[in-house]
């Protein structure tokens, strides 16, 4: 990576400069095209402030810090723009596959498990039983759910009925 180190109201030092340079080359392996870093240090009163851009490999990052250390601020920079280079690559992989579609993951009642870049269909086992469609209105009445799966006395087929935002219910059964 091309490395660019400007010191401002501060006495250039060669060990802040080689300092910088070893913790950029570690992203190296993140990008995989050259990049450039431009990287400003400078010291206003008593704050140290590092502040980073990388160009390169369809990326535009910048990161800015201050704190009262310079190494400091350049590691909570550092950390800064590797998040951002991160989430810029998974960005263009999402892109390049073309497909809006998410990760599916089943979860039954028993394991729920929380990941951020998947999403989740919530499997709910339920026994259903037969009963009449006013029989089927009662049960509603009394739960708090919004949906009730049964199969109807009359026609042994499974039927799903649910609560309509104006408060009226709704019925789902098969045709034939």
């Amino acid at each position: 990576m091309q490395t660019s180190v400007t010191f401002k109201n501060l006495d250039p030092s060669e060990t802040l400069k080689s300092y910088v340079t070893d913790k950029l080359n570690r992203f190296d392996r993140l990008l995989d095209n050259p990049a450039e870093a431009n990287v400003v240090l400078s010291v206003e009163k008593f704050r140290h402030i590092a502040e980073i851009n990388i160009a390169g490999d369809r990326l535009n990052i910048n990161g800015k810090e201050e704190t009262v250390d310079m190494y400091s601020a350049i590691d909570m920079v550092l950390d800064k723009l590797e998040k951002q280079i991160k989430k810029g690559k998974q960005k263009i992989r999402e892109r390049r596959s073309g497909s809006k579609a998410k990760n599916f993951v089943i979860e039954h009642e028993a394991n729920l498990s929380e990941e951020e870049t998947e999403q989740h269909v919530r499997v709910k086992n339920i026994e259903y039983k037969p009963m009449d469609v006013e029989e089927a209105v009662l049960q509603m009445d009394l739960r708090n759910d919004n949906f009730l799966v049964f199969t109807n006395a009359r026609s042994d087929k499974v039927n799903v009925l649910y609560r309509r935002k104006d408060g009226h219910y709704g019925l789902i059964q098969p045709s034939n």
